[in-house]
């Protein structure tokens, strides 16, 4: 019981009534942070905290709670109400106007004086014409990118550029504060480039300038090459001067191919990501090959040109800096004539310099342009300064050669993996500047060696990692995903566990989920014998973790659940992400060991079944001992915590526990919270479960369907697509990319408050929510186009996708709306030998009409889809309005 200082305002009694709509009702009270001072029945009886209601008429339970806490602050008195649907809620909550009504349970709470039946109560709250969160969704028009960027916050990102699997990374982008462009940062990976000039150990970090400087007006706009390839387009306008730049990486004299790229060995990379941890083997082993590494014969290079075009009547003059080390970051440096250089004091070669073609004269420099003529500025600085013999060859560059290359060997990389075309362009073009990007910090020797799928600047992570890897597999790029797996089997513990990132405890089992995949995406069963050893390991230690929780008096506080942080607060307790994590683990271990050792599958199979049981028998303690929280529509829905031993959500303060964090009161009730358990399958999206964590996630932890600070860690988004409400999953969708990524480079921050950028784990589950919306398997069942926009079966507009990754094998789709004449067709392609049991092909009318006649399959109109049981390996759906 709580105990208050004597200043503290309390209520000398309260009583409330509990109604429930049928009887018999039997159970008992809990009361919490006060007193029980009475319970009285109508229509049954009471002994002591127990009850029993029989009659047919009246049920009325009043309980009266003596010394309840009001005070702000103070951890609330609240009653569990223990019956075959046991519920609780604060006592301060409850009043006449809005009583505390559960129509899945069929029970409402109000107060003493209230003498309304249940159905009275209900009457009165559907007369107010109130709709849930998610109601008032479904009754809005769809959402679109257009209203959703109305609506959303416009973040601009520093953009990166590299090479993909070399750590020798740049970041650009314009003086957002000053307003013209712009600045240059080299990076391995995480960490700014210290060299033997830096200053105070500061990295370096370089300054340029284009135009005339800060001013009232900022015009600046940026893009990438064909909206989707790592190479930046920017504009600036200075009145009548037009600056037009182009910014790419490449090699320093080395054609950059496929053929040529080598990357940086996957051990050393990981070293230079934020975060990382090695055992004292791994701290060896990178301490010998950091630094050969690192010096190698040729730097990577920035190259940048700036267009500086008179789009007036008269002349005007164009303004130019070269870039020059920021104060605090180098010693002495200088600008030389002759070559264009910028040069440390050491003599090395940081920038080289030139204007129409002749080597830039002064650092600083304004040049007349004719009107309708330009004046063109370029400079390249390699990642690390080098030797004068080496600028005078970077200095004699083709630039538009090299741009050339640069963009066929990204186009490469996009021709190799699943194509795709959307016929929204924005959203086209994310979905392969996205691939790019994560394939841009995805580091490893080529072609065959191990990679580390990074994350913005940290290393890579067994859960934030993940979605990367899965999205690999989904573009049918099996062989990068499987060297990104190798990654955390290289470094795994000899007790079998996954310690990659700092202190987190939940990599062990996320890792081994997206291993699961893995083997769910390829059939790969030469690569499963050769890894399998390691991965039961991993699987054995989850085992032995839960075991340790296996002790009755952790009943209903997380019985048979794993504990550890995992994030960054430093709650050491059993969430419920982590044992989803394990579990749905242990159940594609089951999978793919029947491969192996068919007894040992079975042992898995029944220690994972054992684990789904008691995570959901904690649930449902959760649940019955977690306040309830008032909807949108006038409804009560009980919460539930991010771990087994808290009582309800965070953000509630039912015991006066801390919770803000990362800029949110609800960022750990959502983002790490329960409803990853519909995602890993713990509990089915469509039970009543599903109904309690999609509505309490609603109303508490979202703006416009989107959860707040990092949003692209609530997985109320799979759940969305799972039950078939494309309305909900689209208001996700569009408000969350048009508020985190940047709109021009599409570039992801991880926060909102502007940490992190290029935060790859972000990105990647934007992909995978489109790969959803267009392919999503549910058990023996593939869902084809089940929450795409209706606007995108416009007449005239097409969707298609060949040879994406499946648990069925490759798919293609090839969808056409002639809807002028009444059709839209589709026709797919399945993998022969791994066919799913049912194809449900959904097709909806941009208007929401339905079809008349359908060809192809059986059509289920509330659902506007076509079922096909047992589909061929080809085959066509067409439909006629």
């Amino acid at each position: 019981m709580s105990r208050r200082s004597p200043e503290e305002p309390r209520v000398s009694k309260v009583s409330v009534v509990v109604i429930w709509a049928k009887a018999p009702v039997e159970g008992s009270v809990e009361v919490f942070h006060s007193e029980l001072a009475g319970l009285a029945a109508k229509g049954g009886k009471v002994e002591g905290t127990e009850f029993r209601l029989t009659s047919a008429g009246d049920r009325r339970l009043e309980i009266t709670i003596a010394d309840a806490e009001s005070a702000p602050g103070a951890p609330p008195a609240r009653v569990t109400v223990r019956t075959a649907q046991p519920f609780t809620f604060f006592v301060r909550d409850v009043t006449v106007a809005f009583p505390v009504y559960i129509p899945q349970y069929a029970v409402a709470v109000t107060t003493a004086e209230d003498a309304r039946t249940f159905e009275q109560i209900a009457r009165d709250i559907r007369a107010l014409g109130l709709l849930s969160e998610i109601e008032q969704i479904e009754s809005e028009p769809e959402e679109d990118y257009d209203s959703a960027a109305r609506r959303t916050r416009s973040l601009q990102c520093q953009t990166w550029l590299g090479l993909s699997r070399d750590i020798r990374i740049f970041e650009i982008s314009p003086h957002r504060e000053a307003g013209y462009w712009g600045w240059i940062r080299p990076r391995f990976h995480g960490p700014g480039v210290v060299v033997e000039e830096s200053r105070n150990n500061a990295g370096l970090w370089y300054d340029f300038a284009v135009g005339r400087g800060a001013a009232c007006e900022v015009d600046i706009t940026r893009r990438l090459d064909e909206g989707r390839l790592p190479i930046v387009h920017g504009e600036q306008r200075d009145e009548g001067m037009l600056y037009r730049l182009t910014v790419f990486v490449t090699y320093e004299r080395t054609r950059l191919a496929a053929e040529t790229l080598r990357g940086t060995q996957f051990l050393v990379a990981d070293g230079y990501g934020f975060g990382h941890t090695f055992t004292p083997e791994q701290q060896a082993e990178f301490e010998k090959l950091a630094a050969a590494e690192l010096s190698r014969n040729e730097e990577t290079v920035c190259h940048v040109r700036v267009e500086a075009v008179n789009t007036g009547r008269v002349p005007r003059y164009a303004w130019f800096r070269t870039p020059a080390p920021r104060w605090n970051t180098t010693c002495g440096y200088s600008h030389e004539e002759a070559g264009g250089f910028g040069v440390f004091e050491t003599g090395r070669v940081y920038c080289v310099s030139s204007v129409d073609g002749k080597p830039l004269a002064r650092s600083e420099t304004s040049v007349l342009v004719q009107p309708g003529g330009k004046a063109v500025f370029e400079f390249a600085v390699p990642h690390r300064p080098i030797p004068r013999e080496r600028a005078r060859q970077l200095a004699q560059a083709d630039f538009d050669a090299r741009l050339t290359e640069v963009r066929a060997f990204w186009q490469a990389k996009l021709a190799a993996a699943a194509q795709l075309e959307l016929p929204e362009k924005r959203v086209d073009e994310m979905a392969h500047a996205g691939l790019l990007h994560l394939d841009l910090v995805t580091y490893g020797r080529e072609p065959n060696d191990t990679v580390t799928a990074t994350i913005g600047h940290y290393s890579a992570i067994g859960s934030e990692s993940g979605p990367i890897i899965l999205f690999y597999e989904c573009m049918g790029l099996h062989d990068l995903a499987r060297r990104a797996i190798q990654f955390f089997l290289d470094k795994q513990r000899p007790d079998g566990s996954i310690q990659n990132y700092e202190t987190y405890k939940i990599e062990t089992a996320a890792f081994l989920y997206f291993y699961g995949e893995h083997y769910r995406f390829t059939r790969d069963r030469e690569w499963l014998k050769k890894t399998a050893p390691q991965a039961l390991k991993a699987a054995e230690y989850l085992i032995a973790w839960r075991g340790r929780s296996k002790r009755e008096e952790q009943r209903g506080r997380g019985y048979g659940m794993i504990d550890g942080k995992v994030a960054d607060p430093e709650d050491p307790y059993r969430y419920f992400i982590n044992s989803g994590y394990a579990c749905a683990a242990l159940i594609r271990a089951a999978e793919w060991m029947r491969e192996i050792d068919p007894a040992r599958s079975e042992s898995l199979a029944v220690e994972a079944e054992a684990f789904r049981s008691d995570i959901r028998a904690e649930l449902a303690a959760c649940i019955a001992r977690s306040p309830v929280v008032s909807l949108g529509d006038g409804t009560w829905c009980p919460t539930v915590p991010p771990w087994a031993e808290a009582t309800g959500a965070l953000s509630l303060y039912a015991e006066g526990e801390r919770c803000f964090t990362h800029e949110s009161f609800v960022a750990q009730d959502s983002l790490i919270g329960p409803h990853w358990l519909m995602f890993q399958g713990i509990i089915d999206a469509d039970d009543s479960l599903g109904d309690i964590l999609l509505r309490s996630h609603a109303t508490l932890s979202t703006v416009r369907n989107v959860a707040l600070s990092q949003p692209y860690y609530s997985r109320h988004d799979w759940a969305h697509v799972a039950r078939g409400e494309a309305k909900a999953f689209l208001k996700t969708y569009y408000n969350g990319f048009s508020g985190l990524a940047d709109r021009e480079t599409y570039t992801w921050w991880e926060h909102y408050h502007l940490v992190s950028p290029h935060k790859t784990h972000e990105e990647a589950w934007f992909l995978m929510q489109t790969r959803w919306m267009l392919i999503l398997e549910r058990g023996d069942t593939l869902y084809l186009l089940r929450a795409v926009p209706r606007a995108w079966m416009s007449n005239g507009k097409s969707v298609r996708f060949e040879r994406m990754g499946s648990h069925f094998g490759p798919v293609s789709l090839a969808v056409e709306s002639r809807l002028g004449d009444g059709v839209m067709t589709a026709s797919y392609s399945l993998d022969a030998e791994r066919r799913p049991g049912k194809l449900v092909l959904r097709l909806p009318h941009p208007a929401g009409l339905k079809a008349r006649k359908a060809e192809g399959g059986a059509y289920v109109p509330e659902a506007e889809a076509v079922e096909v049981e047992r589909p061929a390996a080809q085959g066509v759906v067409t439909l006629r309005f």
